[in-house]
């Protein structure tokens, strides 16, 4: 009788088991599956500090991907620029990190510390991916000790956007036609500057912007530069900024705004689009702004150079693939995506291309109402070998903190360009050190 039990109990227990490993189809799972397994749906987070526009562009785009990957959804994290590296640090302290995300040229020396990005050499081994159509500068801040920790999706210089209209009816010569002919001088700026300047109160025009926000000073070093200065050494542990060439780039400054006021005044939003603005610096990516321009006809130039030659800024933003992803490889396989020609040729429509092939392509120059192909060539593409790139280094926020508050003071009238930029070398020496 015991023995006829046992058996009965353990034929019950063999049946359960086997119901256990069937999910409700009755298929069976298979040894260590789970019910994440069955399904085998995977949902990335990939993080950008762009806007609406750059998240539907991606959106769009993503489409193709999962074509290719249907157990695979990405969710696109829309952060603000200004909270994103500090969002990104406490989400790194909390092993709460996206999967993917952008990351600009500022931000590599901390992430490198940190230890926070996945290395994407293998991708070199993929003949189909073709690394050798990334233009070789544009990889070059992502490569470190043998390991390349991303990829670049924009790395245009800095450009000037203009007003044709605004210079027509001053009867003056645009940047462009001054360019051409080698004429086209920090000295011309200033001067095109106070012409375009003109009216009073509500009804004022002014020559020219040099800021997208107040806190950005990119367009500053240009002028430094052109004239055989720079901001630090190339080692980064000196302050270089406070010399004669430095004092004349503030000088120009606190000149246009204060004395010719042919500046849009300190904290004052008077933007380019609205037709009261001349002559407006800022990367490609403010294009999709100016393509929806109707009100006047626009133009890009290259900055104006000094008698050291041109020095825009080379700003660079990659993808990576964050350490730490449940997904590490579904992670990659979205950034091999993102960074493929495919990829680059969607996020053209924004971004100046790494890849050869965009960069030269009808596609990209075609783009509706984008400047003409002569203006693209004049503007960005002869001078992506002339520019300088943003210094890197760990403490870079803390930095760029105290240029910011010595450019405030300019701003405030507190003091001149050249105690300003004394404060500002007593304030980051012991930062380099």
């Amino acid at each position: 009788m015991k023995k006829y039990l046992l058996l009965i109990f353990s034929l019950v227990m063999i049946f359960l088991a086997a119901c256990s490993n069937e999910d409700s189809t009755g298929e069976s799972k298979g040894e260590g599956a789970t019910s994440t397994d069955k399904k085998g749906d995977v949902e990335l987070t990939f993080s950008i500090w762009g806007n609406d526009q750059h998240a539907g562009m991606y959106e769009e785009v993503i489409k193709g991907f999962y074509e290719e990957n249907p157990n695979i959804k990405v969710k696109i994290d829309l952060i603000p620029f200004p909270d994103y590296q500090q969002k990104m640090s406490v989400l790194a302290a909390g092993n709460e990190l996206p999967d993917v995300g952008w990351v600009s040229e500022a931000m590599v020396s901390q992430f490198k510390k940190n230890n926070i990005l996945s290395d994407l050499s293998e991708f070199g081994e993929d003949a189909a991916f073709d690394m050798d159509d990334f233009i070789p500068s544009t990889l070059e801040l992502w490569k470190h000790d043998g390991k390349l920790l991303g990829l670049p999706f924009s790395t245009p210089p800095m450009i000037l956007y203009y007003n044709k209209t605004m210079f027509e009816e001053a009867g003056l010569e645009t940047p462009t036609e001054l360019a051409l002919k080698g004429e086209w001088t920090w000295e011309q700026f200033e001067e095109a500057a106070k012409a375009l300047s003109a009216g009073e109160g509500t009804n004022r025009t002014y020559g020219a912007r040099l800021f997208r926000e107040w806190t950005n000073f990119a367009t500053l070093p240009s002028h430094t530069i052109s004239y055989g200065g720079s901001m630090f050494s190339d080692d980064m542990k000196e302050f270089k900024w406070n010399s004669p060439e430095g004092i004349k780039t503030f000088e120009m400054l606190n000149r246009m705004m204060f004395e010719d006021k042919s500046h849009v005044p300190p904290g004052e939003n008077i933007e380019y689009e609205g037709g009261k603005v001349g002559m407006y610096s800022a990367m490609y990516s403010y294009m999709t702004n100016a393509r929806q321009i109707t009100d006047f006809e626009w133009d890009i130039a290259p900055l104006p150079k000094g008698p050291n030659g041109r020095a825009p800024l080379l700003g660079q933003a990659g993808i990576v693939a964050f350490e730490g992803s449940k997904h590490p490889e579904e992670a990659k396989k979205l950034l091999k995506f993102l960074a493929s020609e495919v990829g680059i040729q969607a996020q053209s429509e924004f971004f100046v291309p790494a890849r050869k092939s965009v960069l030269e392509s009808d596609k990209f120059i075609n783009i509706p109402n984008n400047p003409s192909r002569e203006s693209i060539q004049l503007a960005m593409i002869d001078q992506m070998n002339d520019g300088y790139t943003y210094p890197l280094h760990e403490d870079w926020t803390k930095i760029e903190s105290e240029i910011i508050k010595g450019i405030d003071k300019l701003y405030a009238q507190m003091e001149s360009p050249a105690a300003i930029l004394e404060q500002m070398e007593n304030d980051i020496k012991p930062l380099l050190q």
